[in-house]
């Protein structure tokens, strides 16, 4: 989930700790959020983004990837 957040933590070599302790959300709480068990709020997203310094929007950010069924 959150590809491109992914992708922009490992460029800057950040861990999910790290990300915790740059936004001041508590470890478990983020990495339950990042896995998609809970949703994350706009101000945690906010956070998150500022932390990372990135010049994408939230929706770019925090996109989730579209797929199809394949036909049967």
């Amino acid at each position: 989930m959150y590809s491109t957040l992914k992708a922009e933590m490992a460029r800057k070599n950040l861990t999910i700790v790290d990300l915790s302790e740059k936004t001041g959300i508590r470890y478990n709480t983020l990495a339950a959020k990042l896995k998609g068990k809970y949703s994350l709020t706009l101000p945690e997203a906010i956070a998150i983004k500022n932390a990372l310094e990135v010049d994408l929007s939230i929706d770019e950010l925090f996109a989730i990837p579209s797929w199809s069924a394949p036909d049967s």
